[in-house]
């Protein structure tokens, strides 16, 4: 499996690179398939990127957004991803951008996983970018250590599922494996010497539970774009 390492002595230098390169491959799906599915984490590490990508002059209107993942909070909460994205990204040139969320009306992620399903289901195949983040934990999305399941069974048949985490709050909903790996090209977005202490064990042998990033990491489906400074 190909694994590309993106380095930069400066969060802003990586901000810079990274955002030309999505903007590339936006535009390189666009240009052959009419269409380009954009796949964001939440946190604050894409802040910065997502301000930057917003003012692209891309052709925003062929371009599907959705999340990695998101907690099972209202819109107006600090919490949601989903408000974090619209304020950040889809905002001046982006704002054109279809945003397909991952909470529902349903009163929890278990009972919404269903209806996620079938959202999700109902997009075109495979995603084009998928940028994810990593915690120090080893999670990626909401997929975490001792909890992520089938999540993590890239053969499974579910794109979503429900995930309580063990000590971050709220209950969530994550794309499964599968869904993540179906993708033209996955990113891995870090900042801090930590992560990137992270990111190197992950790449040795051991358990995808105990650092679920492995997933992403140790696959031969899609190419690994990782991008990082300290």
């Amino acid at each position: 499996m190909s694994i590309s390492e993106i380095l930069a002595s400066m969060p802003t230098e990586l901000t810079d690179k990274l955002t030309n390169f999505i903007e590339a491959e936006l535009n390189q799906a666009i240009a052959s398939r009419g269409v380009a599915l954009l796949v964001v984490s939440g946190g604050n590490t894409p802040k910065p990127l997502f301000e930057a990508l917003s003012q692209k002059t891309l052709p925003w209107d062929k371009v599907i957004v959705t999340l990695a993942d998101e907690r099972w909070v209202d819109l107006d909460s600090d919490a949601s991803n989903e408000a974090m994205v619209r304020n950040m990204l889809l905002q001046g040139p982006a704002a054109k951008a279809k945003f397909i969320p991952l909470k529902n009306s349903a009163k929890t992620a278990s009972e919404g996983q269903n209806i996620c399903q079938k959202t999700l289901a109902s997009l075109p195949e495979i995603f084009d970018v998928v940028i994810l983040g990593m915690g120090d934990d080893g999670h990626t999305a909401s997929l975490f250590p001792g909890v992520s399941g089938q999540a993590l069974n890239s053969d499974a048949k579910h794109l979503c599922q429900s995930i309580i985490p063990p000590v971050a709050p709220h209950e969530r909903m994550t794309l499964t494996a599968r869904a993540l790996l179906n993708s033209r090209r996955v990113i891995l977005h870090i900042v801090g010497d930590k992560k990137w202490q992270v990111y190197q064990k992950a790449q040795q042998e051991g358990a995808i539970d105990e650092l679920p990033v492995r997933v992403i990491l140790q696959q031969d489906k899609v190419p690994v774009d990782v991008y990082w400074s300290p």
